[in-house]
C-alpha cells in the first residue's frame, strides 16, 4: 500500500505550518503583481494623425449633439437627439420612437454589434484602437498629462523626483484638468435626457434635481477613474472584447503585426555597419515605449494589444533614421506572413465567408429597420378588459363587459377616430359618454402625441353561449384612413 499521508500529522504542526504560510504568501505575491505605471511616448506619424482626428470627431459628436436644435412644432421638444423619459419617447432628428417601438433600438444594437464583428474580421481590433470610449478619453487624458508633466522621460523623472512646489503644481494641474473633463463628460451625458439649455441653466444655478447631480457625479468619477488611473487595466481585465475577438478573426484578418521574418535576428546596430546576417530590428524598444498598453508587439499577438498602430509610427521613424525600409511593424495578416516565408505571392482576402455573412446580416437587419421606419404606423390601440366585475347581466337578459381603450396617437395633431367592435354575433356598444352612431360605431378624439383613454361598454344579446369569446376592436382615422386593431375577449357568464 501507499504509505504517503494525505494530511500533515499533528506532530508536523509548528515550524512546518509556518513554512506553508510563507510559501502561500510568496505565491500570492507572485500571483497578484502590483501595477507598473506605463508612460506612453508621444509619436508622430500617419496612424497618430488618424487617432487625433478620430478623437476630435468623436468627442465633438458627444459634446455637441445635445445642443443641436430640431424644430418639431409647438408643444414638442426641439432637441435633435433626446431620450424623453417624461414623455416616454426617443427623438433622433426626424425619427420619433415610442416605448412599444423599442425593437428599433434592438435592431440598431444588432447592426452595431455586427459592424464591430465585420470590422474585426477585416482589420482586427480597429474599434478598440480608434473608436472605443476608453481609448478616446484615455488619449485625451494623456494629452492633458503631457501638457503639465511633459513626454515620457520627463514624466518618469518627475515621478521619481522628491516632492516640490513645481511637482505639486504640475500634479495638481493635471488632476484638475482631468476632473474638469470628467465633469464635462458627465454633464454632457445628462443633456441627452433633458432640454440641454434649460438643464445647463438649472445645473449651474443649483436648481437641478438631486438625480441630475447624482448622475453627473457618478459619471465624473467613472470617467476620471477609468481614463485617468486605470487605463490599460480596463482593456486587459475589465473589457470582455479581447476575449471574444478571437472568434471574430482568422488568419486573413489584418492586425498590427511584427514581421519577424524580416526583423530577426535583432540587435543593436552601429552606423556604417553592415546589415548582412542580421535583421532590421535594432532592438531600440521604441515600439514598447509608444505602446499605451506597455506591451512588446514583437512577442506576437497578445490580449492587451488594442491595434492602435502607434508602434508602427514609432518603428517607421526609426527605420527611416537607420536607412531601412519602413513596415517592419505593419497592418498585415498572418496568412500573408506565412506566404512570404515560403516565397508565395501575398494578397488580401477581404471578401471571405465570415465577412460576407456579417455584411449580409447587417444589410438584412438594416433593410428591415428602414422598411419599418418607412411604413411606420402613427396610430395604435391597446385594449384592457375590466375584471371586476367580469360581466354584468342587464335587465333585458343581455350581458355587458366593460373595456378601456388606449388609443395611441403618435402624430403631432389631434385626430378623430371611429371605434368598431366585431367577432361575436350581436355584439354592440352600449351608449355612455360616447354616443353610438347609426352604423354602430362610436367616435373618439385623440390629442397629438398623447394616449387617449376611452372607456366603452360592450353588450351581447341574451342567449349568447356562456364562456369566453374572442373579440376585436378596430379604430380608423376619419381623415387619413389609417387604422389599428387589437384583440380581446368577451366573458358571457360562467364557463360551462
Amino acid at each position: 500500500m501507499n504509505n504517503v499521508t494525505p494530511f500533515p500529522r499533528p506532530a508536523d504542526s509548528g515550524d512546518h505550518a509556518i513554512d506553508a504560510r510563507a510559501v502561500n504568501s510568496a505565491a500570492s505575491r507572485a500571483l497578484y503583481k502590483k501595477r507598473e505605471q506605463i508612460y506612453p511616448k508621444l509619436v508622430h506619424g500617419r496612424f497618430r494623425t488618424v487617432k487625433w482626428g478620430a478623437m476630435a470627431v468623436l468627442l465633438a459628436i458627444y459634446y455637441i449633439t445635445p445642443w443641436i436644435r430640431w424644430d418639431r412644432g409647438i408643444g414638442r421638444p426641439d432637441q435633435a437627439v433626446l431620450v424623453d423619459f417624461e414623455g416616454r419617447r426617443f427623438f433622433f432628428f426626424f425619427i420619433e420612437l415610442w416605448p412599444q417601438e423599442v425593437y428599433y433600438i434592438t435592431g440598431l444594437l444588432i447592426v452595431a454589434a455586427l459592424g464591430i464583428f465585420l470590422s474585426s474580421a477585416l482589420f482586427g481590433r480597429v474599434w478598440c484602437g480608434y473608436a472605443c470610449p476608453q481609448t478616446v478619453w484615455t488619449d485625451l487624458y494623456l494629452y492633458v498629462e503631457r501638457l503639465f508633466e511633459g513626454d515620457r522621460n520627463a514624466r518618469m523623472r518627475l515621478d521619481k523626483a522628491p516632492m516640490s512646489l513645481n511637482k505639486a503644481a504640475r500634479k495638481i494641474g493635471k488632476h484638475v484638468g482631468w476632473l474638469y473633463i470628467a465633469a464635462a463628460t458627465g454633464g454632457a451625458w445628462v443633456f441627452y435626457f433633458g432640454d440641454a439649455p434649460t438643464l445647463a441653466h438649472d445645473i449651474f444655478t443649483g436648481q437641478a434635481s438631486l438625480v441630475v447631480y447624482l448622475f453627473i457625479g457618478l459619471l465624473t468619477f467613472t470617467t476620471y477613474a477609468l481614463a485617468g488611473t486605470m487605463r490599460e487595466q480596463v482593456c486587459t481585465y475589465m473589457c470582455p472584447w479581447p476575449r471574444i475577438q478571437a472568434a471574430m478573426t482568422d488568419a486573413d484578418a489584418l492586425s498590427v503585426t511584427y514581421r519577424g521574418y524580416r526583423g530577426e535576428p535583432r540587435g543593436p546596430h552601429k552606423k556604417n555597419a553592415t546589415w548582412e546576417g542580421r535583421g532590421d530590428c535594432i532592438d531600440c524598444n521604441q515600439c514598447v515605449a509608444a505602446c499605451p498598453q506597455g506591451i512588446d508587439i514583437r512577442d506576437g499577438d497578445q490580449l492587451e494589444c488594442i491595434n492602435c498602430a502607434l508602434c508602427i509610427d514609432a518603428c517607421d521613424d526609426i527605420m527611416e533614421k537607420v536607412g531601412r525600409p519602413t513596415g517592419l511593424i505593419a497592418y498585415d495578416s498572418y496568412a500573408n506572413i506565412g506566404r512570404r516565408t515560403t516565397g508565395e505571392a501575398t494578397h488580401l482576402r477581404l471578401i471571405r465567408p465570415r465577412t460576407i455573412l456579417y455584411g449580409v446580416l447587417m444589410a438584412i437587419v438594416g433593410a428591415l429597420m428602414l422598411y419599418g421606419l418607412a411604413n411606420r404606423a402613427t396610430l395604435d390601440l391597446n385594449v384592457i378588459r375590466d375584471r371586476s366585475p367580469p360581466f354584468v347581466r342587464l335587465a333585458d337578459g343581455s350581458i355587458r363587459n366593460d373595456y378601456e381603450l388606449k388609443i395611441i396617437n403618435m402624430a403631432p395633431e389631434t385626430r378623430s377616430v371611429t371605434v368598431a367592435v366585431s367577432g361575436l354575433e350581436g355584439v354592440h356598444f352600449v351608449a355612455n359618454s360616447h354616443a353610438v352612431q347609426a352604423d354602430g360605431r362610436i367616435i373618439a378624439e385623440a390629442e397629438g402625441d398623447r394616449v387617449a383613454n376611452v372607456r366603452v361598454h360592450v353588450a351581447v344579446p341574451a342567449g349568447t353561449p356562456q364562456g369566453s369569446h374572442p373579440l376585436r376592436f378596430e379604430i380608423v382615422d376619419a381623415e387619413s384612413g389609417e387604422r389599428a386593431g387589437s384583440a380581446s375577449a368577451f366573458l358571457a357568464g360562467a364557463s360551462q
